[in-house]
């Protein structure tokens, strides 16, 4: 059982966790092609594979043609049962009904980009394809063409490839950038294929989607790295400009109830932006923050040192340091963590965490952090 303390801080945490979560909101994508064009595996190989655990998904129409698949901050649009080119009336006329209703609600619960996969092998772009983008985009979808299992080698695509892609630039289609991305979504070691394409689809499905979802796509999302750290960063920021105005209040550090909730907010905030569940951010959390109390003991009176005659009338200024500081460094040795857990790091054998490990990854940064940050 968990200390009474652990207890507090495992529910004051998950809590922000499903607040922040709330507050991010949805990411919905609509992925439409016909049968065994590989569209599961292409959003597995961006978005992770919690779409594919979660079965078929919730029907969204009366007819049940159309399935929303949801796991966090990503919602998956499927199909069942009609085939895109032979059913496009029926699948139009439920997208339109549903689309119609959908405009009425929240932006985290509409659709906001959809991708239309065609598999490169089949060397054939049907007419009834292209109608039924022309569809899409009428209906207010920006589409995404994408072009799956196109062989590679070095930088050149199969010339197959290239003339089907030039075959359907030629009809004009009102897809976003007027791109045609050519995509590999798992690396075959038998014939030596790597994955590629996958960036540069996501790239355009950010330019494609409103920028209200933007931090949903970006939690959402398993391959850019980059732009969690960039999310990661802000909330950093905030966080640590809220806490040097909150420890510029005549308060005692040692009295922390108006910072703790800044710096759970920022974490929660961080373990989101990574993907990483209520669950495992919860738990890590609770290691991470057990090496940031010592940690911190320590750097409050470091700082203390630097500031000649602290006494009452500076109570206010040194608290300030003491307050931004602690919750900058924090932030990045959280961040750091988040990261690590994200790519498959700091577990156990068995897949369960590895506290001490935990422990010591965000001890470490917390140090470097709270040394290499300059006070105004």
């Amino acid at each position: 059982m968990a200390p009474p303390a652990d207890d507090w801080f495992g529910k004051a945490f998950s809590k922000a966790w499903k607040d922040k979560a709330e507050e991010i909101g949805r990411f919905n994508l609509a992925i439409f092609g016909k049968t065994g064009v590989g569209k599961s595996t292409l959003v597995n190989a961006i978005f992770g594979t919690e779409i594919a655990a979660t079965g078929i998904g919730e029907p969204v129409t009366r007819s049940e043609h159309l399935y929303l698949h949801q796991s966090g901050t990503l919602g998956v649009l499927d199909t069942r049962g009609l085939e895109v080119g032979r059913d496009n009336a029926a699948l139009i006329s439920e997208l339109k009904d549903y689309l119609h209703g959908m405009r009425r609600r929240p932006l985290t619960e509409q659709i906001h980009v959809a991708w239309y996969c065609v598999r490169a092998g089949d060397r054939r772009f049907e007419p009834t394809e292209a109608e039924f983008i022309r569809a899409l985009h009428e209906l207010g979808l920006p589409v995404i063409l994408v072009l799956t299992q196109v062989p590679r080698a070095g930088t050149r695509v199969h010339p197959d490839a290239e003339a089907l892609a030039a075959s359907i630039a030629a009809l004009d289609l009102p897809i976003v950038d007027g791109l045609i991305h050519y995509t590999m979504a798992m690396a075959d070691e038998f014939t030596g294929q790597t994955a590629y394409g996958l960036q540069e689809l996501l790239d355009a499905t950010f330019r494609g989607a409103p920028s209200g979802v933007a931090h949903a796509i970006t939690a959402a999302q398993r391959i850019d790295f980059d732009r969690k750290r960039d999310r990661a960063e802000v909330a950093i920021k905030a966080a640590t400009g809220a806490a040097t105005t909150a420890g510029a209040s005549p308060i005692p550090f040692s009295d922390a109830a108006i910072l703790v909730p800044i710096q759970l907010a920022m974490m929660a905030s961080i373990a989101v932006t990574y993907g990483i569940s209520v669950e495992r951010s919860t738990a890590a959390s609770i290691a991470a923050t057990a090496a940031a109390t010592t940690a911190g003991r320590s750097l409050v009176g470091n700082l203390i040192k630097f500031v000649p005659g602290a006494g009452t009338a500076v109570a206010g200024t040194i608290n300030a340091t003491i307050a931004g500081t602690f919750t900058y460094a924090m932030g990045h040795a959280w961040l750091r963590v988040c990261e690590r857990l994200a790519r498959g790091e700091l577990r156990m054998v068995g897949g369960a965490l590895d506290s001490d490990k935990i422990h010591r990854v965000f001890l470490d940064e917390f140090k470097v952090q709270a040394t290499r940050r300059k006070i105004p």
